[in-house]
């Protein structure tokens, strides 16, 4: 039984060396779509485009203090109003 395993035993140097190799699937898809349609020239490095301001640290933070602050009050009351 070893004997039949080594003689099919896949060798990478013979695949690699073939001759003509076919191209993936996607490879075939896009070929076949670009040769209708072919894809706007691209730069290597396009520039992104503008972009909203990023907002300042602090104003996050004053977001996430007055949130945090706007819950205990919350839970204040209930507990408040729940006394009675």
């Amino acid at each position: 039984m070893r004997e039949q395993d080594d003689e099919r035993e896949f060798d990478i140097k013979w695949a690699d060396g073939a001759e003509h190799k076919e191209p993936s699937a996607r490879a075939r898809m896009l070929a076949a779509r670009w040769k209708e349609n072919p894809p706007a020239p691209q730069p290597f490095r396009a520039d992104p485009g503008p972009r909203e301001p990023r907002r300042s640290s602090w104003v996050s933070t004053l977001i996430v203090f007055g949130c945090v602050a706007g819950l205990i009050a919350l839970i204040g009351y209930v507990n408040y109003r729940s006394s009675y």
